[in-house]
């Protein structure tokens, strides 16, 4: 939501946090949050040396200035990331580790489900994603990805029976052979978030169920067969009626346009085998109050009643709660009346753990441009249908005014620039691209600290201040095609200030 002023400015704290902050609050029991993060710093900068030693216990306590209690819960971030893990006893330490994508595909999902997205939401961010993922695996595939997606094809059609989304690999295998990290890791995302939709869904009759499943099948055949002739365009085409059929169906059988999660959806365990007990049951606990409606500053449950209610030890429970608290999806509250109460989660925590996966994956400043640049052109597209509410002009009005008609602080620019992009992202509508763009942001951030890049000078605060009116013009008079036309250029020109 805007507030009245037109500030971009959301009680969860998702715009408080500025360009290159951690979003990690600087409260003391948060320090061995910033510790991790430094930990996973050092790990991208040494090139992700999977099995190399960052050092013993007693060297990482020295290195980052810590007491052991303050290193051990970072480690235990760490190992939550699936970026390093502690090995204990002779020549042991602090491994790298090779990153699981659960990880931060669960950390993203809890978020969005908190937020309670709707099929709509779901369908615009597929058939914004998945189309492009699609036209590119049909110029990019190799015999590789040929076979993947044949065996995929041949799996399925030896498993017509059961829901329509029940373990459908297709779309992330074809995403892969895009050879675009992100998409291939947004698209994860979008078919779990799917696989929900779909696990809540009523069809009329077992015959119902089977036709879809046979359909769905006949569409996947149709897309492998044009992205291995390399017609992208044929492929896009097709993907995009495919998602578009597939939506429909859940629309009609789905009970809830939500999607709240239910205790008879499965764990993680089939997809992380190695997962900590921990881990397993704050994951546990986060299905259990989402299932509640996610009620904020009720009370779970007492220590003594959750260890007796899950059947854990105190360290586990312990731990788990403190994962619970980096997620920020419920808190424990020491005293009368307290115990695991229920939090605002914070869409930091999933940006930071997505954005560290992908930097394992280094994915290129192409890759990164693609994504970003069909999201905003997508977003500018439906702040254009929405020009007459009141909160787009709002909005607007804030960005008529450049910064440096009062200010000559760059800062000021950067975060204004910022504000403008993600700005724009959250008046479209469409919570889902707009944690996507944040993500992709972050990711842009890393790439360019990591870089010597050219300081930003005052010459290229006016031009992007000049764009973004250009922009505002162009929606104000509801010009849709020169809105995109003004926004790509912008993102071509203002590259800088991204990488």
């Amino acid at each position: 939501m805007t507030t009245s002023s037109g500030s971009p400015t959301r009680s969860d704290g998702v715009w408080k946090a500025p360009v290159g902050s951690s979003g990690l609050e600087q409260r003391p029991d948060k320090r061995a949050a910033q510790i991790a993060r430094r930990i996973e710093a050092d790990i991208v900068r040494r090139g992700w040396p999977i099995g190399e030693s960052l050092g013993s216990e007693q060297a990482l306590r020295q290195r980052y200035r810590v007491s052991r209690s303050v290193l051990r819960e970072a480690v235990r971030l760490v190992e939550h990331h699936r970026v390093a893990h502690m090995r204990r006893g002779p020549n042991g330490g602090l491994f790298v580790a090779e990153p699981d994508p659960a990880a931060a595909t669960r950390a993203v999902v809890i978020y969005l489900e908190y937020l309670g997205i709707t099929i709509d939401h779901l369908l615009n961010a597929r058939l914004l994603l998945e189309p492009l993922a699609a036209a590119l695996a049909a110029e990019r595939i190799d015999e590789a990805g040929i076979d993947r997606l044949r065996g995929v094809l041949m799996a399925e059609k030896q498993r017509i029976r059961g829901s329509v989304m029940a373990r459908d690999e297709f779309h992330v295998a074809l995403a892969e052979q895009s050879k675009n990290p992100v998409l291939r890791l947004f698209i994860d995302i979008l078919m779990r978030l799917t696989v929900r939709f779909a696990q809540d869904s009523r069809p009329d009759t077992a015959r119902d169920t089977v036709e879809a499943v046979n359909r769905t099948h006949d569409d996947h055949s149709a897309i492998v067969a044009a992205a291995t002739a390399g017609d992208s365009a044929r492929a896009r085409t097709l993907t995009e009626r495919h998602v578009q059929s597939v939506t429909d169906w859940l629309q009609r059988h789905h009970g809830s346009a939500r999607a709240i999660p239910s205790r008879r959806r499965r764990r993680e365990t089939s997809e992380a085998p190695h997962v900590k007990l921990a881990e397993l049951l704050a994951a546990t606990i986060q299905d259990d109050i989402a299932t509640s409606g996610w009620r904020l500053g009720s009370v779970v449950g007492t220590e003594n009643q959750l260890l007796n209610r899950y059947g854990v030890s105190r360290s586990v429970f312990r731990e788990a709660v403190r994962l619970l608290e980096y997620h920020a999806v419920a808190r424990m509250r020491r005293g009368p009346g307290g115990g695991l109460v229920v939090a605002r989660p914070r869409a930091q925590a999933s940006i930071d753990t997505i954005a560290l996966y992908l930097q394992y994956r280094k994915p290129t400043r192409e890759d990164l441009r693609l994504v970003r640049d069909a999201i905003e052109i997508d977003n500018v597209a439906k702040v254009v249908d929405r020009r007459e509410h009141q909160d787009v002009q709002a909005f607007l009005d804030v960005h008529r005014h450049p910064i440096v008609a009062t200010s000559d602080d760059l800062r000021k620019a950067g975060m204004a620039e910022f504000l403008f992009h993600t700005g724009l992202a959250q008046l479209a509508g469409n919570p889902v691209l707009e944690l996507f763009l944040r993500i992709l942001v972050e990711l842009f951030r890393r790439q360019w600290a990591s870089l010597d890049p050219r300081p930003v000078s005052r010459a290229d605060v006016i031009e992007v201040e000049h764009a973004h009116l250009r922009i505002i013009r162009a929606i104000d008079d509801g010009d849709d095609s020169l809105a995109r036309y003004r926004t790509r250029r912008h993102l071509d020109a203002a590259a800088s200030w991204w990488l």
